[in-house]
């Protein structure tokens, strides 16, 4: 295809995308909400900054209300909570054949078929990390597993084009046959990314305190038991495990799960989560009743227990409230229901 990707969402994984993408000799058009890092991308262009790689990129960028035409090809990397009001925006320019890829935290690939059609939907898992620094300006923080996948599991035209799009980001990206299975690997993953944040540690720091080792069990185990229910085989990457918190799997197989998670955090350049920096650098929701919160009706529904989950939401909700500060007593909270 010639026209351009419309890449809705130009922050830290939509930023990333689109400048690789371009500087390959791609069209594409970048959507976001922010007029001055449109005006930045646009003029002086995205500076990608990081130990990956460092350069910069003039890309063709509007806000919303300026978008205009149709499109084959968007790729939606809003924050998950904002996924309902940008297909409000977006679905209007996206062509009768088109379709929509899902590069989010989440299972937003659900959201998206409900309002257009799984037959119109391509999921995609994206663990690399990245950060918005501010107006033209994104971190690329090191390489990690990235995989695009058929909401049913089949292998397409359009996938295959969509996978060695993906390849220019990520030389090892992986075209499959279950995204689900990503997916939900990457929920477990997220939850303990969740439990990190309620801390000031890093990552890494977060999850090598022994005395909360119980908490990323508890999560992990949550999760995993939630996708067992459905019938869906994790996928695990970057050191977490899935079958390290599947029922029966021993406290050693979860801590060496765990241990690998640090290890492969160690040697990032975004040391924090996205979900810490949006509490305690940029002041605003988390993605939490978008990304965690969704399970808890899926356990309650299928007779899974999530108190860990729960338990999780709640902190969160009262951090952005700013009822609790982050904190290691903030995580001393998670311990009794995980003990």
């Amino acid at each position: 295809m010639t026209a351009p990707i419309l890449i809705w969402g130009a922050g830290a994984i939509g930023g990333v995308l689109g400048a690789y993408f371009a500087r390959a000799g791609h069209a594409v058009r970048m959507v976001d909400i922010v007029p001055d890092h449109v005006e930045a991308m646009r003029t002086t262009g995205l500076v990608i900054e990081g130990p990956v790689e460092e350069f910069t990129q003039v890309l063709d960028a509007v806000t919303p209300d300026q978008v205009t035409g149709v499109y084959d090809r968007i790729i939606l990397a809003v924050k998950a909570h904002h996924t309902e009001a940008a297909l409000d925006m977006l679905m209007p320019h996206l062509a009768p054949d088109g379709f929509v890829l899902s590069a989010q935290n989440g299972l937003n690939e659900r959201v998206i078929a409900e309002r257009i059609g799984a037959h119109r939907t391509i999921g995609c898992f994206v663990n690399f990390g990245a950060d918005w620094l501010g107006a033209g300006r994104v971190l690329y923080g090191n390489r990690a597993a990235v995989a695009v996948g058929e909401l049913d599991g089949s292998i397409t035209p359009r996938l295959a084009e969509m996978h060695k799009l993906l390849l220019i980001v990520e030389p090892d990206a992986v075209m499959t046959d279950n995204i689900w299975g990503y997916l939900w690997g990457k929920m477990g993953y997220g939850s303990l990314l969740f439990g990190t944040a309620l801390t000031n540690d890093s990552m890494s720091d977060a999850l090598d305190r022994p005395e909360h080792f119980c908490v990323f069990n508890a999560l992990g185990r949550e999760v995993m038991a939630l996708a067992a229910a459905q019938g869906i085989a994790p996928i695990g990457f970057n050191g977490f495990d899935p079958a390290a918190f599947a029922a029966g799997a021993s406290e050693g197989a979860a801590r060496a799960s765990v241990a690998a998670m640090v290890a492969h955090n160690r040697k990032t350049a975004k040391t924090h989560s996205g979900i810490w920096r949006d509490l305690a650098v940029r002041k605003r929701k988390t993605e939490v009743d978008a990304q965690i919160a969704p399970m808890i009706p899926i356990g309650a529904g299928l007779g899974v227990p999530t108190p860990a989950l729960a338990r999780l939401v709640d902190l969160i909700h009262d951090l952005e409230q700013g009822k609790r500060t982050l904190s290691v007593d903030t995580m001393n909270q998670m311990v009794p229901v995980c003990s």
